[in-house]
């Protein structure tokens, strides 16, 4: 708990010099009690990665998986996993020994599909240099899938920015650059299953081109790949082009056709933010958030609100206190399971470094954590909340500090924060039919009595591991939540599971 307010009240009734003492003492206390709940886990040291930039992914067997942009064999980053207690492992190195084929410098996050197999998209690489979508069968040897920039003009996309599974099963992403106009687009990937069991699937489908209006009235450039909401449309930002400019917040429909929502720096000024990086996140409220880089009060971004039919609210002008509450970020916000949301600065705080914060549904931020380079410093990547309850996330600095990294500021380190939160259990797959087996996978499980389906009965469940149980879908069963009991108490999925007919 934070009590420097508390403090600072008690001080004003001392004298100057007590006072001062007192805001120390207190200073002091909020940052012990940060300390106590942040935890580093693992450093990297240039061999084993340097630099990661996207969120982890929790896969079913408990470890995080993620990349970093540098470092491995030959500088072009490495697919890596990590244990909750902090073993980390390369998988893989990119750019291989001979060849640059994989891809080279991921800076998104990895997706974990129902069938169990791992796709990422690197910005770089392949056959044209312009970036590759790479997939895993097994979570542990990578293998490029496919180049960007290899029909005529690049009309298929170059630089990847990254990937996410729609609600259909199949892969939908964004590029940076690329396209039928060269400013990036909106692409879908069919999947499908071979006899060998490896993942196949066709060439990217454009679903939108940037820049299709004039002056680019439609944005351009998206930084970071959109999210399928619950209405079934995608929703994503841009980081340029607009009426003004300086990005918008877009409309998908599955078909393809985009609807703009909004434009930023449409108010005096840019007091309603620009340039946007970070991926939007629906909130449980069916509202869509998401953080500015520029404009704002203070120049250096906002924390937006906005509805589906485009209605933008500023919630949080970043770099308030003149930045000690956090500076400006790349990185999307999480809501956890205590309705709050949180997220990181890659800059700002008491040592400039960094900040981990929260802020609730309405607005008002706390800083949770400052980053040091010590401890790990610059965190880039957006935070994930474990089946634990607690975070996750990585610093792009800081933690050991090796010559073939900047040797001031470190390769960067693997963190949790303990927040308190309880614990829950996660699907492969947001939906499934009666009679189809999913795997439900979380922390201690293995003493599991009891499987249901929004309070029906599964057909049957085993316990495959600790951190991993398969459960049969009912005849009978509707959408909802899926429960698991355990001799440690009901650990529920946060959202929905679908049942289809």
């Amino acid at each position: 708990m934070n009590r420097t307010i508390p403090c600072a009240q008690q001080a004003s009734r001392k004298t100057l010099n007590y006072a001062a003492i007192l805001t120390l003492l207190c200073f002091a206390f909020a940052v012990t009690s940060s300390a106590q709940a942040f935890k580093p886990l693992a450093n990297f040291d240039y061999t084993n990665g340097y630099g990661p930039g996207a969120a982890l992914v929790q896969g079913v067997d408990g470890n995080f998986y993620g990349t970093t942009g540098s470092g491995g064999e030959r500088n072009s980053g490495v697919v890596f996993n990590v244990s909750p207690t902090g073993s980390l492992t390369v998988l893989q190195s990119l750019c291989g020994r001979t060849t640059c084929l994989t891809g080279t410098t991921p800076t998104s996050a990895l997706v974990l599909t129902p069938g169990g197999y791992w796709f990422g998209v690197a910005g770089g690489g392949g056959v044209h240099s312009t970036g590759t979508i790479f997939q895993s069968t097994d979570g542990a040897r990578f293998r490029s899938d496919y180049s960007f920039c290899s029909q005529i003009n690049c009309s298929d996309g170059e630089n990847p920015t990254g990937l996410i599974q729609g609600a259909d099963g199949n892969l939908y992403g964004s590029t940076y650059n690329g396209g039928a106009f060269n400013f990036g687009e909106i692409f879908k990937v069919d999947l499908g299953i071979s006899q060998d069991r490896h993942v196949l699937f066709s060439p990217p489908t454009l679903l939108h081109s940037f820049c299709a209006e004039p002056s680019c009235a439609d944005g351009a450039a998206p930084a970071a790949p959109p999210i399928q909401a619950a209405d079934g449309n995608f929703y994503g930002t841009t980081f340029s082009g607009g009426a003004n400019g300086s990005g918008t917040v877009y409309q998908l429909t599955p078909a393809g056709v985009l609807t703009t929502l909004y434009a930023f720096c449409s108010q005096p000024s840019c007091a309603d933010g620009g340039q946007p990086v970070a991926r939007l996140v629906q909130a449980s409220n069916g509202y869509f958030y998401g953080i500015t880089t520029t404009g704002g009060a203070n120049g250096s971004g906002t924390i937006f609100r906005i509805t589906s039919a485009g209605v933008l609210t500023t919630l949080h002008n970043i770099c308030e206190q003149g930045c000690t509450n956090g500076g400006p970020s790349n990185a999307e916000l999480i809501q956890a399971n205590d309705g709050n949301f949180y997220g990181v600065s890659q800059s700002g705080g008491i040592w400039n470094e960094g900040t981990l914060f929260k802020m609730s549904p309405g607005g008002a931020l706390v800083v949770r954590h400052h980053f040091s380079l010590h401890s790990g410093g610059f965190p880039e990547g957006a935070l994930v909340q474990g089946t634990d309850g607690k975070l996750y996330g990585t610093t792009a600095g800081g933690g050991l500090q090796v010559a073939a990294c900047a040797p001031s500021s470190g390769c960067g380190s693997v963190f949790s924060y303990d927040l308190g939160l309880t614990p829950f259990v996660k699907t492969l797959g947001y939906w499934a039919k009666p009679g189809t087996t999913v795997v439900i996978y979380g922390t201690d499980l293995s003493g599991t009595t009891n499987v249901t389906f929004n309070g029906t009965p599964a057909a049957s469940f085993s316990v495959v591991s600790a951190t991993e149980v398969e459960a049969t879908v009912p005849a009978g069963a509707t959408s909802g939540k899926i429960q698991v009991v355990t001799p440690g108490g009901a650990l529920s999925t946060l959202s929905e599971f679908h049942i289809r007919p």
